[in-house]
């Protein structure tokens, strides 16, 4: 691809059409981690943290937060997702939350985007949830690893 494909020939942004795009089975993954304080990532694996379950209500918000895609990025089409997966994992040698988000649908345009944004929100739900004891965490590496389906085939991060 050698062009944006989110602007006009005028340069305008403007809303991609996939009107005459195959529908195929599309697939996204995508990860990030929010690093901690030990004494913070102790109070999660405990289950002891006084707002309840952070992992269980993380993964939650990040799979509303899929289907809440199109609202929040504007040239974003709305899609009928068909299945999200969020796997938030203890890293204790790392200090840290491991989250790998996986999107599905049958369209006519990728879910990449709800991939990434229900990964960033699982580790915002973290962040809010604990901010009261670790400020300081810090959300990084959030990427997409690998995209399947449609005209341009499959992705794989090297």
């Amino acid at each position: 691809m050698t062009q944006l494909t989110h602007f006009n020939q005028s340069g305008e942004a403007h809303m991609v059409d996939v009107g005459n795009k195959d529908i195929t089975e599309r697939v996204a993954i995508a990860e990030g981690y929010i690093e901690m304080n030990p004494t913070t990532l102790t109070l999660i694996e405990q289950g002891t943290h006084k707002k309840g379950d952070v992992l269980g209500i993380a993964r939650i918000a990040g799979i509303m937060a899929s289907k809440k895609t199109a609202d929040l990025v504007p040239l974003c089409h709305p899609l009928p997702i068909s299945h999200v997966e969020v796997n938030l994992e203890i890293e204790n040698d790392t200090s840290r939350v491991y989250c790998r988000t996986t999107v599905k649908t049958r369209g006519q345009t990728g879910v990449e985007m709800e991939a990434l944004t229900a990964t960033q929100v699982s580790l915002l739900t973290v962040y809010d949830m604990c901010k009261a004891v670790d400020r300081g965490m810090t959300i990084q590496g959030v990427r997409l690893l690998k995209k399947s389906g449609g005209k341009s085939g499959d992705w794989l991060r090297p």
